[in-house]
Order: structure tokens, then sequence, then C-alpha cells
């Protein structure tokens, strides 16, 4: 081979390389424009974005804290569950867990109150917090008054 012959295979060669570095630098350039666009455009739901803060009473009989309260929903068709986490600490730590159940397709938008009636055992220091469908939410506790019980409050409970 002449050295003209030599000089031009190895021309084309880099040019082959040069183009599949280009040619897969863009592509990774499109792929990263591609997953960015659908962040941008996606949109956080929240659910009942409307509830930020729960009222309850809060009695505290012989070591079980009880709270009873109500939350109003946006419709009768949303159902309320609650539950109870106590953390074992100094002194106790005890979430109050808020979750909405609604396996309904249409339901009137008719704002209802759903009531809850809570317990957990934990010391008189416990801290108490409460979260609405996994997002931290505020807790407005009232004290009972002397010589209340958590039975006078009336539990409705659809059937």
């Amino acid at each position: 081979m002449d050295k003209r012959s030599v000089i031009l295979v190895f021309f084309i060669l880099a040019l082959i390389v040069i183009g599949m570095f280009t040619y897969a630098y863009l592509k990774q350039k499109e792929i990263k424009q591609e997953l960015a666009a659908p962040a941008e455009d996606s949109e956080i739901i929240i659910p009942y974005p409307e509830i930020t803060r729960i009222d309850a009473k809060h009695y505290f009989i012989d070591g079980q804290h009880t709270f009873a309260g109500e939350i109003l929903m946006p419709t009768p068709c949303d159902l309320l569950t609650a539950d109870t986490i106590v953390m074992e600490s100094f002194p106790e730590q005890v979430q109050l867990e808020f979750f909405v159940i609604n396996n309904s397709e249409t339901c009137a938008q008719i704002t209802t109150a759903q009531r809850f009636l809570i317990t957990a055992t934990a010391s008189a220091d416990a801290k108490i917090s409460a979260s609405f469908m996994n997002r931290n939410v505020q807790l407005n506790l009232t004290p009972a008054l002397e010589g209340e019980v958590p039975d006078d409050f009336e539990l409705f409970i659809k059937g």
C-alpha cells in the first residue's frame, strides 16, 4: 500500500469514530431531555388538600389516651379510618394516622362530618402528633373537662 492509501484509511476511520461519539452524545442529550420533560408536566396531587388541621377532644384516664372528634369530608362517600402508632421512647410518641376509603365512582358533593374515636396506651407525658393521608397535619387537642368520659362522645358509624 502506498502512503496515500494508508492516510485515506486512517482518515476514514477517524471520521467514523468521531461520528460514533457525536451520535452517542446527541442520543444521551435527547434521552435526558425526555426524562426531564415529564417531571415538569406532572403535578403532584395531594388528596384532600383542605384538611390541614384536626380538632379532637383528649381524654386521659388510667394510662389510656382517648381522642374523639370529627373531620369534615367533601362527600358522604368518604369513609374515615384511624389508627395509632405508639413509638417506644421517653416520653413516648403517639402518632394518630387518618386515612380515607372511597370506592365510589360518583358521589354527591355534600360536606359531611366523619367522626372518630381512637385509643392509645402511653404515659401522661407522651408527645402526640397526627398525619392525614401520609402527610403531617396540625393536631388541635382540647382537654376533656372534669368528669367527662369518652362514652359521652357519640360515634356515628355508617351501616
